[in-house]
C-alpha cells in the first residue's frame, strides 16, 4: 500500500494539475447537442478552449457568461440568466452544462438559486445541468466526475416503480483517462457479446477527429443523447471504469436499481479478464474467439519484453485513474514505479505498488525521478522539459498533449491497447539504452555536441 504525501510547497512549478472546470467541460462535450457554459470571465473559457483545441485539434464549442469587474463585485446572477437565454435561443441545444469557475466561486455564486430563477421565467427546450467546480480544488478528473454525477442527478429519472429492463443494454461510466479511441474499442468489445452500450459521457464519436458534413458547429457534434441518458435506468448492468466515478456510480445505482461492476482501469491483465467475464455473464454468451486471441497476443508480448522491463525504473505523473491503471500494468511486467505524482489527493492512490505517491507537480516528479534513477517518464506534454533535463525518454499520456499528433486516436485499454503500450515502452527503453540519437532528448544531444567540441571523451556525458 502506497503512502500519500502532500508536498506543502508554497507554489507550483510546472503544473501537473488541470482545473476542475476544464474537466467538467470535457464531460459535457460527450453529450450530443450540448453547450458547456462556463460562469466566469472570458479568459477562463478562452484558456479551456485553447487547451482542448490543441489537444484534440478540433473546434471546441464553449461559451462563457463573461463576468466583468462590475458583475464580479455587485453580483453576476443576471449574467447567468442572459447567457442561458442567449445560448438556448441562439443555438437550440438539448443540454446546457452550467459550470462555475474560480472567479465565480470566489465571488460566492449560488448556482442553484440562479438556475431556479431562470426556470421560473418560463419553459425551455434545453435541459440545464449545473455543477460547482471551483478550480482551487481537485483537478480535471474530479471536475469530470462532479459533472457526470450532476448529469445523472439532473437527467436520469428515479425509478419509482420497477422498470422493464432492456436485456441487451448496458451502461458504461467512462473515466477521463479514456481517449475517444478507448471508448470506441470498449464499444466494439461490448458489441462483440451482442450488447448495446450507453457511454456517459461518450467522447468516442464526439471528439474522435471525424470530418463533419456541416462543417463547424456551435454544439457538440456527437455523444450520448438526452433521451439515452434518461433510459439508463432500463439497463441490466452498469460498468464503471475508473475509481474517480465512484460517487456517480453510487447515485446511478441508488436512483435506478441497476447493479454495477467497477474497474480501476482496463490496462492490466486482471482488469481486462474481469471485464470480459462481466460481459460474458450478463450476455450469457461465450467469449468471442478474437478476444481470446488478443489475450494470447498480450501474454506473448509480456514474454517478449520481460528482459527490458525486469530492471526498468519508471516515473509517472498523471491523474489518479491513469496513474493507477498504468502502475498496475507495470506491476504485471515487473517494472518498478520509482516515482509517482498525482495532482490531488484521493484514497484510491493507496492501491499503487510503490512506497509513496506524492501530491505535487512536475518539479516534484523530476526530483524524485532523478533521486531514484528513473529511466523513463510518463506524463503529459508539460513533462517534456523534465525529461530533457533528466536525459530520459518521455511517453506522453494524459491531458494536455499539444506537441504530438493523434492523442485522441491512441488506444490504451484492452488486451490490444496494453500490448501496444508494452511495445512502445520497451522500444523507448531499449533504444535509449543503446544510445540511438533520434530517441535521445534534445538537451542530451546538445550536451553531447558541446562535449565533442570541447574535446571531452564521448562517454563523459551521463544521463
Amino acid at each position: 500500500m502506497a503512502c500519500i504525501v502532500q508536498t506543502g510547497k508554497p507554489l507550483t512549478v510546472n503544473p501537473l494539475r488541470v482545473s476542475q472546470p476544464m474537466g467538467a467541460a470535457l464531460a459535457f462535450l460527450g453529450i450530443r447537442q450540448c453547450v458547456p457554459l462556463e460562469h466566469g470571465a472570458q479568459g477562463c473559457t478562452a484558456f479551456s478552449k485553447v487547451f482542448f483545441t490543441r489537444h484534440f485539434r478540433e473546434p471546441i464549442p464553449l461559451q462563457t457568461t463573461a463576468m466583468d469587474m462590475v458583475s464580479t463585485v455587485m453580483g453576476a446572477d443576471e449574467r447567468i440568466q442572459e447567457a442561458l437565454a442567449t445560448v438556448i435561443s441562439g443555438h437550440h441545444p438539448e443540454v446546457v452544462g452550467l459550470i462555475t469557475t474560480g472567479l465565480a466561486e470566489t465571488q460566492g455564486v449560488d448556482i442553484g438559486r440562479a438556475l431556479r430563477t431562470f426556470r421560473q421565467g418560463g419553459e425551455h427546450a434545453a435541459s440545464v445541468v449545473a455543477v460547482n467546480t471551483p478550480d482551487t480544488l481537485g483537478g480535471l478528473e474530479s471536475g469530470f466526475a462532479l459533472a457526470v454525477r450532476a448529469i445523472i442527478d439532473a437527467l436520469v429519472p428515479p425509478s419509482a416503480v420497477p422498470v422493464a429492463r432492456r436485456a441487451r443494454q448496458v451502461n458504461v461510466l467512462a473515466s477521463p483517462m479514456l481517449t475517444p479511441a478507448d471508448i470506441e474499442a470498449i464499444r466494439e468489445w461490448i458489441e462483440s457479446f451482442g450488447l448495446q452500450a450507453l457511454f456517459l459521457p461518450d467522447l468516442g464519436d464526439a471528439l474522435d477527429g471525424h470530418l463533419d458534413a456541416q462543417g463547424y458547429t456551435t454544439l457538440s457534434s456527437g455523444g450520448i443523447s438526452r433521451a439515452q441518458i434518461a433510459s439508463m435506468g432500463a439497463s441490466v448492468l452498469t460498468l464503471v471504469i475508473g475509481a474517480s466515478l465512484g460517487a456517480a456510480a453510487d447515485l446511478l445505482r441508488a436512483r435506478t436499481g441497476v447493479p454495477d461492476v467497477r474497474f480501476t482501469g482496463l490496462s492490466c491483465l486482471a482488469d481486462c479478464d474481469a471485464f470480459v467475464q462481466a460481459l460474458a455473464d450478463v450476455s450469457g454468451r461465450p467469449v468471442p474467439a478474437r478476444i481470446v486471441r488478443q489475450r494470447e497476443q498480450l501474454l506473448d508480448a509480456m514474454v517478449d519484453t520481460y528482459v527490458v522491463f525486469g530492471d526498468a525504473r519508471i516515473a509517472i505523473g498523471a491523474d489518479a485513474d491513469q496513474l493507477i491503471a498504468l502502475g498496475q500494468l507495470l506491476d504485471d511486467v515487473g517494472a518498478q514505479l520509482v516515482a509517482a505524482v498525482s495532482p490531488y489527493r484521493t484514497p484510491a492512490l493507496e492501491a499503487l505498488n510503490t512506497e509513496e505517491v506524492l501530491v505535487g507537480d512536475f518539479e516534484d516528479l523530476e526530483e524524485r525521478a532523478r533521486a531514484h534513477g528513473a529511466q523513463l517518464l510518463i506524463g503529459n506534454s508539460h513533462a517534456l522539459q523534465s525529461a530533457e533535463r533528466l536525459g530520459v525518454p518521455l511517453l506522453r499520456a494524459g491531458f494536455p498533449q499539444y506537441d504530438h499528433y493523434g492523442a485522441a486516436a491512441r488506444q490504451w485499454v484492452g488486451y490490444r491497447g496494453a500490448r501496444q503500450l508494452l511495445f512502445d515502452l520497451a522500444n523507448l527503453l531499449s533504444t535509449h539504452r543503446a544510445g540511438i540519437e533520434p530517441y535521445q532528448s534534445p538537451l542530451r544531444q546538445r550536451f553531447a555536441c558541446c562535449a565533442a567540441h570541447a574535446g571531452m571523451p564521448a562517454g563523459s556525458i551521463q544521463s
